[in-house]
């Protein structure tokens, strides 16, 4: 099982990795996160990836999630990349983060293609049309007809 290492500006890896542990009812294993704040000294904050590399990694390597391709926390990222086994991604949302959650178990290099596209394809624009599977909550009905809201 391959480790994950979220690598972004403040609060976002730590917002993506509680988001992680509340669809997972629980904290995924070997999943860190790096919040780098404005004013972060970038030696401190590569000394830090290197730290959480060690805490996550194994056998079956590390992919690192950033967030914008040439920012601060992605520059850090891409200097702690290793061929083979620490693969970087840039562009992190939580689709992506779920999606490599959820393939962990692949090899990295189909790992960072499923996570990839779990990124991308969890961008949408939206209808405006009703929701599916959400029920009316409407006071004269739901109780007694054993409707419910869905989320």
């Amino acid at each position: 099982m391959a480790g994950i290492l979220i690598i972004a500006h403040a609060p976002l890896a730590s917002a993506l990795r509680d988001c992680a542990t509340h669809v997972y009812c629980g904290a995924p294993q070997r999943l860190e996160a790096i919040d780098v704040l404005p004013d972060a000294e970038p030696a401190a904050v590569l000394e830090a990836g290197r730290r959480a590399l060690d805490a996550v990694g194994g056998d079956d390597g590390v992919l690192i999630l950033t967030d914008i391709f040439g920012a601060t926390p992605a520059n850090i990222a891409a200097r702690l990349a290793d061929p083979g086994r620490v693969r970087v991604l840039a562009g992190v949302n939580l689709p992506m983060l779920v999606r490599a959650i959820c393939y962990r178990a692949e090899k990295l290099d189909q790992l960072a293609a499923k996570a990839l596209a779990g990124g991308a394809q969890g961008v949408l624009q939206i209808g405006s049309t009703t929701v599916q599977n959400q029920t009316t909550n409407h006071p004269d009905n739901h109780a007694a007809e054993g409707h419910s809201h869905h989320q």
